[in-house]
């Protein structure tokens, strides 16, 4: 809440972050974009208001059970609760660059996420 404050943003805005990212991403629509970056917990929002065909790119992936050390994403979800949100893109970096063996954990995250396209 500090940070969106001190970056100038009204207080209501600061407080509840998913309203401001609702804001944010009707201007994108409505200047052209074809989507935004958005945390998984406003994708299922956004697509409800703005259109199933408004992409999503979401960052802030951190598999099921696990954190990264000293993570500077707050508003983490995991592979399976965004693409059950309807994220059409994940980002996923440190987990797996940073996993023991990270081929290991993208084939984990790969199997999370084929759980949650499985009808």
């Amino acid at each position: 809440m500090n940070d969106l404050v001190e970056a100038g943003y009204r207080e209501a805005y600061a407080a509840d972050p998913g309203q401001l990212v609702m804001k944010k991403a009707a201007m994108a629509r409505d200047a052209g974009c074809a989507g935004i970056v958005c945390s998984g917990q406003e994708v299922q929002g956004v697509k409800a208001a703005l259109g199933s065909d408004f992409q999503t790119v979401t960052p802030g992936i951190r598999p099921t059970g696990e954190t990264v050390a000293a993570d500077d994403q707050a508003r983490v979800v995991t592979p399976a609760m965004a693409i059950e949100s309807g994220a059409d893109y994940l980002v996923i970096g440190r987990p797996i660059r940073d996993a023991d063996d990270p081929a290991a954990a993208a084939r984990a995250i790969g199997d999370e996420i084929q759980g949650a396209l499985r009808p």
